[in-house]
């Protein structure tokens, strides 16, 4: 139970160049009118893994357990955690088709995260201008740059 937890809003995003192919991640979190940004890389990854990444590396950034409005442009950590991880952990991992949860190891650490918190998850439409999730995209797209400019 949570007294008075802090309120923070996060907006997570991924992005790959190939698919698989090279990924980043990116997240805003913003707590009070205050920014802070973060992203990361993986050489050989795909988009799903980089939208799963941005999500767990924002909520792990956060030291206490927090009431978040978490925002991000895609469906598939959207209705994860909304609509199939419950599903997914009754069934060990299976999903409705009886087939192995693609990126379990990633799902784990983000529910493993989320309990941490109390968390809303919205969906947002992406490159629509939407302040948080265009800076959420060009942290994402700035560490694939990075990670570029160290493998050339």
């Amino acid at each position: 139970m949570m007294i008075n937890p802090k309120k923070v809003e996060i907006y997570s995003d991924g992005a790959c160049r190939g698919n698989p192919g090279l990924g980043g991640w990116g997240a805003l979190i913003i707590y009070e009118g205050i920014e802070k940004r973060l992203y990361g890389s993986e050489q050989h990854t795909t988009n799903n893994r980089m939208e799963l990444m941005g999500s767990i590396a924002a909520l792990q950034a956060l030291k206490h357990p927090c009431q978040v409005i978490l925002w991000t442009d895609s469906q598939y950590v959207k209705k994860g955690m909304t609509e199939w991880l419950k599903g997914w952990k009754a069934k060990n991992w299976l999903t409705s088709a009886n087939q192995p949860v693609k990126n379990k190891d990633l799902w784990q650490a983000l529910d493993e995260q989320a309990a941490r918190h109390q968390i809303e998850w919205h969906w947002v439409k992406g490159h629509a201008g939407h302040y948080g999730n265009e800076v959420a995209d060009q942290l994402a797209n700035q560490a694939i740059d990075e990670l570029v400019g160290k493998t050339t």
